[in-house]
């Protein structure tokens, strides 16, 4: 080898070592950084005062009807009450989810979660507050989207709860506007469900598409109906009186199994709806929320049925 190619390879290795070293720091500072990131928690104003959540939870269990409002903002959730693992909407999102109670201590303990989210009625909630950060909420406190903001502000995805809140109205009032032009603008609706043999029928904040209906599209309740249900948000009532009820057009949930004894039952074909082909059937099991992914599916339906 010539003497002058040493210096100019002994450089080559120099710089060579030098980069290593500094990709090998970056990387290193990387993982800093990350861990730095999952140790970062915010302070969420709950109804009974401040707490203190990670900034970005990684494993949520939701022992309430909020299940949809955090797999919409993306949200990992490693525990799921009994309602929300038979939604057909959240199956593939929840496969991997186990479905605990609240008094599942240990098996909620051996998920590792770093955030549960519940209603205040909740049993257990001081032990719950000793596995991770409890935000608890009451049902009805604020309405249906600012539901879905508060749950944004505890994740730390607020502003994306925001933007969807406000264009979901807008696309909701747009297809009221729609419906009421082919309806007519005194056209009933009423919501009613029949589960486990017993049928009730909804005020304008229950679940079940009643927020689309009342509030974002402002279609007309039955009188009878409103004098009913609307504050207490629900009503039993016999099957047999349902046509007293029934408006216009009736919005019927039923849940699995029961859907042939139902359209075979006396009752069901003196309703006026069926008969005028206004009555829209729907699973249950997928219309019983109003988080952020029921409430596309609710609208995409109205939209289908009242306009088809």
């Amino acid at each position: 080898m010539k003497k002058w190619l040493l210096p100019i390879l002994m450089l080559v290795v120099l710089v060579l070592a030098a980069c290593g070293n500094k990709e090998e720091a970056v990387e290193k500072e990387d993982e800093g950084t990350k861990a730095s990131s999952s140790a970062e928690t915010i302070t969420y104003q709950s109804e009974t005062g401040p707490i203190e959540v990670p900034a970005h939870p990684k494993r949520v269990v939701v022992l309430a009807q909020y299940v949809g409002h955090l797999l919409h903002l993306g949200v990992n959730v490693v525990g799921v009450d009994s309602w929300a693992a038979d939604n057909p909407n959240f199956k593939e999102a929840i496969q991997d989810a186990v479905v605990v109670k609240n008094s599942d201590i240990e098996k909620i303990i051996e998920l590792n979660p770093d955030l549960i989210i519940g209603l205040n009625s909740i049993e257990n909630a001081d032990k719950l507050a000793e596995i991770a950060p409890t935000v608890l909420f009451t049902y009805g406190k604020v309405d249906y989207l600012q539901q879905f903001i508060e749950i944004g502000k505890v994740v730390n995805k607020e502003e994306e709860a925001t933007k969807w809140v406000a264009d979901f109205k807008k696309r909701a009032a747009e297809a009221g506007a729609e419906i009421k032009a082919k309806i007519g603008e005194n056209a009933t609706v009423t919501v009613a469900e029949m589960f486990k043999k017993q049928m009730y029928v909804y005020g304008d904040n229950w679940g079940r598409g009643t927020e689309i209906l009342y509030q974002e599209m402002g279609l007309n309740m039955p009188e009878k109906v409103k004098a009913d249900a609307l504050t207490p948000g629900y009503f039993a009532i016999s099957s047999e009186v349902l046509n007293e009820y029934a408006g216009d057009y009736v919005i019927f949930s039923t849940f699995n199994g029961q859907e042939s004894s139902i359209a075979d039952a006396p009752w069901y074909k003196e309703l006026d709806a069926v008969k005028n082909g206004h009555l829209f059937e729907i699973n249950g099991n997928v219309f019983y929320f109003n988080d952020p992914i029921t409430l596309e599916y609710q609208l995409t339906f109205f939209k289908e049925k009242f306009l088809q």
